[in-house]
């Protein structure tokens, strides 16, 4: 007789993005704020780990400044993800760990990206086949940079950032990621640009200037990188700054002169969509009984 088929794990990584422009339109009648974006991936990630368990869910987290309750985006993912399947019956046990290196409160999106490593990951832990369409809707629920992350490589975001035209991948590039010791909060970025009323059509990130009139550092750590790098800014609402580079040995000095100070700096390069379709495909391994 045959016997039961075995449980699986899954496995899959979380790549961070940068924003390479981000213009503010205005604000949407909804209260949420009318935005142009170009994201980009990049090859720092978190690594998140799902397992079946008895019981109920349980996230744990190498960060300890990352929630690990129903607050956690990735809870939320499992959730939603669920509610979408149409299945009866409780959420099912699952164990999760995340292995944390994107930074909190950076601007990098590593919250967002582990919400759509969770629903790439449960779709194969609980074999669950949603039309295309259905998954960036259940991934638009938990926040308006999530579809990207089902897709990667440079795409343009429109509307709330949610609404995605592909563009033509990113030539390789070296990124040199500085995030100073202190976080911002995508809220209070886009409310102090709402006092400013814009930051100005020199900047490639419109979220940049009034940020950095709380946190002079960040012009400080822009206006250094600009000295070599093709292109810097700051990504999304910060804190964190970035500088692309042609050549990795230019990567490579900018991110010496630059560690120390209490910062983290981190030296990745880009990734166009094939990549991080492969990239970030859930592994999937059976466990013993």
């Amino acid at each position: 007789m045959a016997g039961r088929p075995k449980a699986c794990a899954v496995r899959v990584k979380a790549f961070a993005k940068l924003n390479l422009s981000l213009r503010v339109v205005g604000v949407r009648p909804d209260g949420y704020h009318e935005i142009r974006t170009v994201f980009q991936s990049i090859a720092l990630h978190d690594t998140l780990a799902f397992r079946p368990v008895a019981g109920a869910i349980r996230i744990r987290c190498s960060d300890p400044s990352c929630p690990t309750d129903a607050t956690n985006l990735v809870w939320r993912a499992a959730e939603r993800l669920w509610e979408a399947t149409g299945r009866r019956g409780p959420l099912p046990g699952v164990s999760i760990r995340i292995v944390k290196r994107i930074p909190i409160e950076a601007g990098l999106g590593g919250g967002s990206s582990d919400a759509a490593a969770a629903l790439r990951a449960l779709c194969a832990l609980w074999r669950v086949r949603l039309p295309r369409e259905r998954l960036r809707e259940v991934a638009a629920a938990l926040g308006a940079d999530v579809p990207f992350f089902l897709e990667g490589g440079t795409m343009l975001g429109v509307q709330r950032g949610d609404v995605l035209i592909p563009q033509r991948d990113l030539d390789r590039a070296w990124a040199v990621i500085v995030v100073p010791p202190f976080g911002v909060r995508t809220a209070d970025a886009f409310r102090w640009w709402d006092e400013r009323q814009g930051g100005g059509p020199a900047l490639a990130n419109d979220l940049e200037k009034p940020v950095a009139a709380r946190h002079p550092e960040i012009a400080g750590l822009v206006h250094d990188l600009r000295g070599g790098a093709m292109q810097a800014g700051m990504s999304g609402s910060g804190s964190a700054v970035f500088g692309l580079f042609a050549r990795r040995d230019a990567a490579a000095q900018a991110f010496r002169r630059l560690t120390g100070g209490g910062r983290r700096v981190f030296l990745t390069r880009s990734i166009d969509r094939a990549a991080y379709a492969r990239l970030s495909r859930a592994a999937v391994r059976a466990l013993s009984s």
